[in-house]
């Protein structure tokens, strides 16, 4: 059993108020349901434009967590695109 973690660093320019960037979020956090990914978001919690999302699968190998990972990573992207500033994968064993 493989536990991923994808930490996400984004950039959110549009977000004028925490209502702004919390709408965003949720329509981010909505779509990854569909990757039977857990979703929360774990840094800068009281900045309007910047958000910290973590997002943990738990798979029977390090690829399939890689692509599942992969594939919540290209749609973030997809909804938002150019907020990605920052991201990066880990595996617990």
């Amino acid at each position: 059993m493989i536990v991923a973690l994808l930490s996400v660093d984004l950039h959110l320019p549009a977000a004028g108020s925490l209502k702004d960037k919390r709408m965003v979020l949720r329509r981010i956090k909505d779509r990854l349901k569909a990757f039977n990914v857990s979703v929360a978001e774990v840094a800068h919690h009281d900045l309007w434009q910047r958000a910290g999302l973590g997002v943990v699968t738990v798979a029977v190998s390090e690829d399939v967590a890689g692509d599942t990972l992969s594939s919540a990573l290209k749609e973030i992207d997809r909804l938002e695109p150019g907020l990605v500033i920052h991201s990066q994968v880990e595996y617990l064993r």
